[in-house]
């Protein structure tokens, strides 16, 4: 019978977070077409490509649920700095990317997420959304890309802002010429920024419209106490209340941060089948500890983002390190629970959880017959991996993204011995270290 790929020999990653070993995984089109034992499905299959997966955990493809490709040529700049980080690099940044300057950054971004594992992202949005798009599109990653849209008067400078109408002309026209693009790798969405840059009427048009298209919406929430302070304020809601009570809060609509919600706040995100993601990096080090158990407990659905490269890296593995380490101390041990968070729930956050929060969970997330063939191939032959008593344990804690070695995303291979066939990494690097050095000239920053 004939296969397109055949991984075989491999230690291989189950949707229940167990390990079985010597595996081969069957891949037929952009499909997986079966998994068994590597000597049963060798007889079976003549494949036009062989990937070795001997030495290798095979495990599906991680899924960054909130990052910002355009902030690739921002890396460590608001590093060590005092707030407002927003005004005082984001904002003068931003506003000053050219067309191109997206697409090296996208470019960039999608580089460094393929060599960490990351096949799959969800970009809340910013400038020159098309040019993403293509970066994307050429890269071989599967993405929901949205356009940030902000018309609200006196939070957000004129350069970044737009009326109501426009914004919404402009994200429905980037759906029209993009939606499905890539043999579906590429999803449309609609975006809000946050409650503060946003007016009622474009939040309750943006949800709207993303519900009779069929698509999502993506928006930072409760990332800090300002913002719950906006909305008590002018709104006398919580933000969660008053994007409800828009009709914005359904199952299409992406979360990201969720630091600082209440009791209340988490009732009714579950209630309607919200896709929370937390950004452990991003979110420790600056606004606080979500309340991830709590969440889990309540039967939340939840991913893990990277927020960008502004202060950090792209890598899911290293999120999953700081999950784990900041959720045990602070939730786990004033109570003397150390299991309060499990390495199960953090790899399901990275990958099944992500696939949920891209409205995709039926298609990605685990290694299952019939779903997209998004898999990535974990080099364990090391020093620091193996042997191990338990290796889903050793994933999350001594895995690192220079440990990813291949990568097939929609049926296609897209990475073999950490060489990504689909990008010029010198040129990209080249191109990025100079556009770093004119953005921050143009920006003053």
């Amino acid at each position: 019978m004939h296969c397109d790929i055949l991984i075989t020999g491999a230690e291989l990653l189950t949707p229940d977070y167990k390990v079985e070993h010597d595996r081969a995984i069957a891949i037929v089109g952009q499909r997986i077409a079966e998994i068994g034992p590597t000597a049963e499905m060798a007889a079976k299959y003549q494949p036009a490509q062989l990937v070795s997966g001997e030495g290798k955990l095979a495990m599906p493809g991680l899924v960054d649920a909130h990052t910002h490709t355009c902030q690739q040529l921002l890396r460590a700049r608001a590093t060590d700095e005092y707030p407002m980080i927003w005004t005082r690099f984001l904002v003068p940044f931003e506003s000053n990317l050219t067309p191109d300057d997206v697409y090296w950054s996208a470019q960039l971004a999608c580089l460094e997420m393929i060599k960490s594992g990351t096949t799959s992202f969800a970009d809340s949005g910013g400038v020159h959304m098309d040019r993403v798009v293509q970066a994307v599109l050429e890269s071989g990653m599967r993405a929901a890309i949205a356009r940030s849209t902000m018309d609200q008067e006196g939070v957000i400078p004129d350069s970044m802002k737009d009326t109501t109408q426009s914004a919404m002309e402009k994200a429905e026209k980037l759906f029209a010429g993009y939606n499905g693009a890539g043999d579906d790798r590429v999803r449309i969405w609609f975006a809000m920024r946050q409650v503060m840059s946003c007016s009622p009427e474009l939040i309750r048009q943006t949800a709207a419209r993303a519900k009779e298209l069929g698509t999502g919406v993506h928006a930072h929430l409760c990332e800090h106490k300002d913002e719950v302070s906006f909305c008590l304020k002018n709104y006398q809601k919580r933000p969660a209340a008053f994007l409800d009570e828009m009709g914005m809060v359904g199952e299409n609509f992406l979360t990201a941060h969720n630091v600082v919600l209440s009791e209340g706040d988490i009732t009714l995100l579950v209630e309607k089948g919200v896709k929370i993601v937390h950004c452990p990096r991003a979110n420790l080090s600056n606004h606080g500890f979500p309340k991830t158990p709590r969440i889990l407990e309540c039967g939340g659905s939840v991913g893990m983002g990277s927020d960008g490269a502004c202060s950090s890296s792209l890598s899911l593995f290293d999120e999953m390190k700081v999950m784990r380490n900041g959720i045990i101390a602070y939730w786990g041990l004033p109570i003397f629970d150390p299991v309060v968070i499990r390495v199960e729930e953090l790899v399901k956050m990275a990958t099944q959880g992500g696939a949920n929060a891209l409205l995709q969970g039926d298609d990605l997330g685990s290694l299952e017959a019939g779903k997209k063939a998004d898999v990535i191939l974990i080099d364990i032959e090391q020093p620091h991996i193996l042997p191990t008593h338990n290796l889903v344990s050793t994933l999350v804690e001594a895995v690192t993204a220079g440990d990813v070695n291949d990568s097939i995303i929609d049926g296609k291979l897209v990475m073999k011995d950490r060489q990504v066939l689909t990008l010029d990494e010198e040129k990209i690097l080249a191109e990025a270290k100079k556009r770093m050095r004119d953005i921050s000239a143009r920006a003053g920053i």
